[in-house]
């Protein structure tokens, strides 16, 4: 684990290293191409080497990456781009003090840029750590209810003898509908664990979004025959990039939330909406629609139980946040509200190719 940690440690170094000579070659070579321009390239090749160090800053780990870059470029305005050109000469009037200037801006960018990528990072930490703390107590919520009926179901198999065929059948639905539950809590809890990093990488290809609709629906109605789903599907299909398995994920995660937490619903009605930029798709139930208290944290894991639309045995804290989590991790946004009649409305998109929009 240490030898593949110093071997991560010592690959991104390397990598920041040959980024930052590019990056340092680049405008070099942009320099020498204005140079054909004007051969007294000082008032330009500065502002290009420090735009370069800029550039460095942003996109390396550490502060000596973008000071060692101010540093080189000051050397190579100097060598290359200041008469007499190819030697260095720092006796000329007004250099020194040019220099010294471009030096102490370089240094100063690369600092403050630095410094708010260790902001930025921190923040990330911050919020990462909520998670996982919203995590474990959704998860010390959700699973503790579905074991408990699930150890009193079986207790009362094995227990009670003279038990009808029909009580037993029951409650071995009871069991199921339970284990079934808990099959989505952990795949949602692994969903989780897994977007907590900051290195999450999709594999993405072109899907058509009513056949992963349509795919989430035949899962969802094994389980819930008694919920009715309409689909409004565009005149043409709609295609987006996505990691399939993922936002089939989050569209059973709406589905279940639906037929679980919205009171009195038995409708549900998926649109799928082909907008500019981007793949849409809304889902609405016919139930009571979400309160002002639960719309107010309904991502965020923090929805509190037996308020609008939830229930005293099962929130939504961790299903509506892996959701969030998956639809922000392919560049798109969810948000919820209550449609015209009442009943709960969340919308999510994702972002189109420009290419599939002109195919239309």
């Amino acid at each position: 684990m240490q030898k593949a940690g110093a071997k991560a440690r010592w690959g991104g170094r390397i990598r920041d290293l040959l980024f930052s000579l590019g990056v340092l070659a680049a405008a070099s070579g942009i320099c020498l191409l204005l140079s054909q321009v004007n051969d007294d390239n000082n008032p330009f090749a500065m502002a290009v080497f420090i735009l370069a160090v800029a550039v460095i800053s942003s996109r390396t780990s550490g502060y000596w990456y973008g000071v060692g870059a101010a540093c080189a470029g000051v050397l190579c305005v100097n060598y290359l781009f200041t008469r007499p050109f190819f030697q260095f000469n720092w006796s000329a009037t007004g250099y020194p003090l040019t220099f010294a200037a471009m030096l102490l801006v370089s240094i100063i960018i690369s600092t403050l840029t630095t410094q708010l990528k260790r902001q930025e990072q921190l923040r990330f930490d911050m919020e990462t750590e909520k998670l996982r703390a919203n995590l474990l107590r959704s998860v010390s919520h959700d699973l503790r209810t579905p074991l408990a009926s699930i150890l009193g179901a079986s207790s009362v198999l094995l227990e009670q003898k003279n038990l009808s065929s029909g009580e037993r059948d029951e409650l071995a639905r009871d069991i199921q509908k339970e284990a079934h539950w808990l099959i989505r809590v952990t795949e949602n809890i692994l969903s989780v664990t897994k977007f907590t990093g900051s290195d999450v990488k999709l594999k993405k290809e072109d899907e058509a979004v009513e056949e992963i609709v349509s795919s989430a629906i035949v899962k969802f109605r094994r389980h819930h025959p008694e919920m009715s789903i309409t689909v409004k599907r565009p005149e043409s299909i709609l295609w987006a990039p996505m990691d399939a398995t993922l936002v089939e994920q989050v569209l059973l995660n709406l589905f279940e939330n639906a037929a679980a937490h919205g009171k009195n619903a038995n409708t549900i009605q998926v649109s799928i909406l082909p907008e500019p930029g981007r793949a849409a798709v809304v889902v609405e139930d016919n139930g009571a629609g979400f309160s002002p208290e639960a719309l107010e944290h309904l991502f965020d894991g923090l929805q509190p139980a037996g308020t609008g639309h939830s229930d005293n045995r099962r929130h939504m804290g961790i299903g509506l946040n892996v959701c969030r989590s998956i639809i922000r991790a392919h560049g798109g946004e969810i948000t919820a509200g209550n449609g015209r009649e009442g009943g709960a409305e969340i919308r999510f998109w994702l972002p189109r190719e420009e290419e599939e929009e002109q195919d239309e």
